[in-house]
């Protein structure tokens, strides 16, 4: 039979639709990841008793106040081991999972059921989907969706589907054919039946199809933890992956507590919905003689009113809980360069992996920033890397082991540098094999070793060159490679080491495993394994710009295999899930390890320059012009690093004026004279300080877009009021240009006919985008400098009669006192300035960030334009 290539036409269809429908695959991922993020905010907002006890309630109403009892009992065991917040992400997974597997499962069974033909067409897609072997539903998951939630909800929905589908289809067919002759007989149109007399007789059937499709959902989610659904499923994984027997229990426990409690729930809910259920409670509880108060149910509307009581007493606990949290204390302004912004560390369960990421987790933390670390086998962490759904990870061996991941994936990835190498790659045997010391020694003693090599994950590099050069290379192809985990392969050689037994395992330098254990690294002669690797950090796309301090603290990052292996020993040592205090603990002995890896930047964030009057609030107040957002949140940046604290508000500028005047704001930054905002200086300039300008000079214009060709000056507009609909869409009515525009230029161009539509500055832009794609007429109120000549081709329209007057130039302007208050920072403003280049950049850069990124779009411009920091900031 001629080979068919299955596998390589399955790849190219998955990269065909991921690259024509990615639109489709982003709406699908913000749809469910929505639908769980409000599921898993209901349930794990109440505390975790108070949830306990609704589940009890819930339990009483369905099965008795003995289940109630258990189930109360079985939550608080599962707070009692501290993975409540992970049993409810595992629990709202499977309820997502689950309704939109009922909503798609039952009208298809119904479907099939009342159609032959559709049957039998969907009955081999259902056998395809309930025997695939779940994993692989992983793949398409993660290729599509990259690693979190979503990929684990697809995969659950579609291996649970099948048992929803068939149960539906059989409970519709079991109904008795005589019944539902009879009611077609009086005249009961086929919707009725199935409404009436179909579905109320086959729903024991379907509530057991819904019992099943739940029970093979949380088997799923579990499964997804493998590639970053979260819950328990990670940390079943975890536990997995590093043989963390007491963590595992526990996590397994939980599960099996869930699974009861929903598997009892669904059960009883049958009854209480069916006809026939309500029947059979009926008559069990007239049958019932004796401890009837065992058997008591309260009626919804009591069970309703006690889950609303507890749901209010756990939004007062909420709310008590809020008030009496104080405001955090921020980090030290000296060290705090990440202000809150997350960054994801992904990592490998090799030991290097995980000493070094949760090293950097701590770092960054000291450094302001909230880091979370997240493992996952090599597939899907070098596949979430590429995707942006992780920032960096730090246990790329390269150029060899995980050679095929960055050739796939490289393109798509930024290669920080090595921070520790050459490393090597082997198989290891106990020294007290001593006829064992090269790879060519192995073939004749098969027998020793019953013919396997213990390996570590399959996905792993080492593992790839193991099966496809080292065995064929030294004559071990009829030898077992067996693929576990690196904590799996590690127990079975403490197993093996304690009993003299033999054994080969794989291995690599560093490893602890040569401290704790008397190994011999068997010899290479041919170099099958080929050349040591560098241990490389490899980040998203975009990550350098995005970060650029951190990104250059991963370039310049290094380790000593002294530094190495002692920090590993630490952690192994810690046990599983106390990483983080063993990098605390191995800190502590490192004294000053956190700033040669993490340096704060000169002049810039943490730099320790501190100005003279740091401590000190000033109140920055803004309206929102680009060039007013971009000085405005640059001074907030700078003032921060030289130790100030700030409070920014945006008003219009009549509040905004007015505001200053009465000393309620200190200053602000977009002051445009003397025209533009003569009409406030006029009015509040004596109770106000000019500090000088900063840039200038500036123009006042209306603009059309340059495909007006016959529309070149304001005198051009007259002839064409009918093109532009009579409408020249301006900014904010109490903007200054707006009141010279309806006082001055209207008039002295004959427009007085002409409506000046006052909005705002975000949609006379908004306006101007769309009528541009369109080609439409459109003027609009404009300035220079401005963004949007950059963006767009327009025609400044020219003012031969100066309507507009002179140039302004940006004035920086506040409150009376404001020298006397604060006379270092008025000194830095009186000699501030700004190029054309400069401030265009900027805005750019605030522009790109998008809204509610301002600051930190400023920060990033800072990052780049270092200079600019010390020079309108300078602190001796």
């Amino acid at each position: 039979m001629p080979e068919i290539d299955f596998g390589s036409r399955v790849e190219s269809v998955v990269d065909w639709l991921k690259d024509h429908l990615g639109w489709l695959f982003d709406f699908i991922d913000t749809v469910l990841s929505g639908m769980y993020d409000g599921v898993n905010a209901v349930l794990d907002a109440p505390e975790p008793l108070v949830m306990a006890g609704i589940f009890a309630v819930i339990a009483f109403w369905l099965r008795g106040p003995l289940p109630a009892v258990l189930a109360f009992a079985g939550f608080a065991v599962v707070d009692s081991v501290q993975l409540w917040p992970e049993a409810m992400e595992t629990l709202s997974m499977v309820l997502v999972a689950t309704a939109i597997t009922v909503v798609i499962a039952v009208p298809l069974g119904i479907w099939a059921a009342r159609n032959k033909v559709v049957s039998t067409a969907i009955r081999p897609m259902l056998d395809f989907m309930q025997t695939m072997p779940a994993f692989v539903y992983l793949i398409p998951g993660v290729i599509f969706f990259s690693i979190g939630i979503t990929p684990g909800i697809i995969a659950t929905i579609v291996f649970a589907m099948p048992p929803g589908v068939r149960m539906t289809e059989l409970g519709i067919r079991q109904v008795d054919a005589e019944l539902v002759e009879a009611a077609e007989a009086f005249g009961t149109k086929p919707a009725d039946t199935l409404r009436r007399v179909q579905l109320p007789l086959a729903l024991p059937t379907i509530m057991a199809g819904v019992n099943q499709v739940i029970m093979l959902a949380l088997s799923m989610v579990v499964i997804a933890g493998m590639v970053g659904g979260g819950g328990l499923g990670e940390v079943v994984y975890n536990a997995v992956t590093r043989v963390a027997i007491g963590t595992g229990f526990e996590s397994g426990l939980v599960v099996v507590i869930l699974a009861m409690y929903l598997d009892r729930m669904t059960g009883a809910l049958n009854q209480r919905v069916s006809p026939l259920g309500r029947r059979a409670l009926a008559k069990t509880a007239a049958a019932v003689d004796r401890w009837k108060f065992l058997h008591y149910k309260p009626t919804t509307a009591i069970a309703t009113v006690g889950i609303v009581v507890l749901a209010l007493l756990a939004g007062g606990l909420n709310l008590a809980d809020s008030d009496d949290e104080g405001t955090p204390q921020a980090a030290a302004a000296s060290t705090d360069v990440g202000e809150g912004r997350q960054i994801d560390i992904g990592y490998i369960p090799w030991d290097e992996g995980i000493a070094s990421t949760f090293l950097w987790k701590e770092v960054l933390e000291q450094r302001g920033f909230e880091a979370e670390a997240k493992q996952l086998d090599p597939g899907p962490l070098f596949t979430a890397v590429s995707e942006g759904q992780v920032d960096f990870q730090t246990d790329a061996w390269l150029p060899v082991t995980h050679e095929q991941y960055w050739e796939k994936f490289g393109d798509k990835m930024e290669d920080m540098g090595s921070w520790y190498g050459p490393t090597t790659l082997e198989l290891s045997v106990p020294s007290y094999m001593k006829d064992i010391k090269s790879l060519e020694d192995l073939k004749d003693h098969k027998g020793e070793f019953d013919g396997k090599i213990i390996g570590i994950e399959a996905s792993a590099g080492m593992m790839g060159i193991l099966k496809d050069k080292v065995v064929n290379e030294y004559g071990l192809e009829d030898w077992e490679v067996v693929s576990s985990s690196t904590s799996s392969m590690l127990a079975e050689l403490e197993r093996a080491y304690q009993a003299e037994e033999p054994v080969v395992v794989t291995l690599w330098s560093p490893h602890w495993a040569y401290s704790k254990y008397d190994m011999t690294k068997l010899a290479d002669p041919k170099e099958a394994w080929g050349s040591g690797d560098d241990v490389h950090t490899t980040a998203r796309k975009g990550f350098a710009k995005d970060e650029p301090v951190v990104a250059e603290w991963l370039r310049d990052f290094t380790m000593k295999e002294k530094e190495l292996t002692s920090l590993e020993e630490m952690i192994v040592d810690a046990g599983e899930g106390n990483e983080q205090q063993a990098v605390r603990d191995w800190l502590e002995q490192n004294e000053g390890y956190v700033d040669k890896m993490a340096p704060l930047p000169d002049g810039g964030k943490g730099g320790g320059t501190q100005g003279k009057d740091a401590g000190k609030t000033v109140n920055l107040g803004y309206f929102p012009w680009d060039e007013a957002i971009a000085s405005t949140y640059l001074w907030q940046n700078v003032l921060e690093d030289r130790g100030y604290k700030t409070n920014v508000k945006q008003l219009d500028p009549g509040p905004l004026y007015t505001a200053l005047a009465e000393g309620q704001m200190d200053v602000q930054f977009d002051a445009w004279l003397p025209v533009t905002h003569e009409q406030y200086w006029e009015r509040f300039g004596d109770d106000l300080t000019d500090i000088g300008s900063w840039y200038g000079p500036t123009t006042l214009e209306l603009s059309v877009p340059s495909y007006m060709k016959d529309i070149k000056s304001l005198e051009d507009l007259k002839d064409h009021k009918g093109e532009f609909d009579g409408k020249i869409i301006g900014i904010e009515a109490s903007a200054g240009m707006m009141g010279i525009l309806k006082d001055k230029v209207v008039n002295e161009y004959g427009l007085e006919d002409w409506e000046v539509v006052s909005s705002s500055t975000s949609s006379m832009l908004a306006e101007l985008e769309r009528a541009y794609d369109k080609k439409e007429p459109i003027v609009v109120t404009l300035w220079s400098p401005h963004w949007a000549y950059g963006k767009w081709d327009l025609t400044k329209l020219e003012d031969p009669k100066k309507a507009w007057g002179e140039g302004d130039d940006i004035h920086t302007v506040a409150k009376k006192d404001f020298a006397q208050d604060f006379p270092e920072f008025h000194e830095w403003l009186k000699d501030f300035k700004l190029s054309e280049e400069e401030l265009s950049s900027l805005e750019v850069e605030i522009q790109n960030g998008g809204d509610g990124k301002e600051k930190e779009s400023a920060r990033k411009w800072m990052d780049d334009n270092p200079e600019v920091i010390d020079r309108i900031a300078p602190v001796s």
